[in-house]
């Protein structure tokens, strides 16, 4: 009988696993507590089925671009569904720092508070930060784009601790924005981020250049809102 030494070896040796928000977001979901969540448990099932039909980069499993763009996708899943930034096992939430277009920084506490939609996109022509909640800009853009508006890493340029990365957003504008009617479009738009992790790659600060009236233009008509005026 012969044995398989490698085998034996592996077995004795196994790979360790990965940390929880380096599996993925079903993962994170799968291992939440009920309480952890604002509502609903999020359902990506929508992203499982348009994301691999029309995304424009594919990566190989493990590569340093599967790992940006799955643990970017989890950090924007507690972002948006869990309210306390202690539970966001993406970020080191009393460390964690996030700004647009060298804007202000914030803190978690005020991702939490006030929501991605509003400190990524802040005011614009097309859209009023100041006059929105983190469920009133939720609801804003989830009606305008009620397919989804997915998200893709297309390349990274540097690895941790400092990781940059181009990424492109896109969706099918078929739900009404603000009183303006949609053309059923699809609206995409490219940025670059600057992400700092720490030695177990979670999220310290992220960072990112893009043009919002690549979406907000489109979705508006190219008709600036009533700034100053409530909705």
């Amino acid at each position: 009988m012969t044995v398989d030494v490698t085998d034996t070896q592996a077995e004795q040796n196994p790979e360790p696993e990965a940390p929880l928000w380096l599996q993925g977001r079903e993962a994170v979901i799968a291992a939440a507590a009920p309480t952890e969540w604002r509502g609903n448990v999020p359902d990506y099932e929508l992203s499982h089925e348009v994301i691999p039909r029309e995304r424009t980069t594919e990566h190989a499993p493990g590569s340093l671009e599967a790992i940006v763009e799955d643990l970017v996708k989890v950090f924007e899943m507690e972002v948006s569904h869990k309210g306390d930034p202690a539970t966001w096992l993406s970020v080191v939430a009393e460390q964690y720092r996030g700004r647009v277009n060298g804007g202000e920084w914030q803190d978690a506490e005020e991702f939490a508070r006030i929501g991605s939609y509003n400190i990524l996109i802040g005011d614009n022509p097309y859209y009023e930060a100041a006059n929105e909640t983190f469920e009133s800009s939720h609801h804003v853009f989830h009606t305008a784009f009620p397919g989804g508006f997915f998200w893709e890493v297309i390349e990274v340029l540097s690895g941790p601790p400092t990781v940059s990365f181009r990424w492109r957003h896109w969706g099918k504008y078929e739900g009404e924005y603000k009183g303006h009617q949609p053309t059923g479009e699809q609206i995409e738009m490219f940025g670059v981020t600057i992400a700092r992790v720490s030695e177990d790659l979670r999220i310290l600060e992220l960072e990112h250049f893009y043009d919002n009236n690549k979406l907000l233009g489109p979705l508006a008509h190219g008709c600036p809102v009533q700034h100053g005026k409530g909705e």
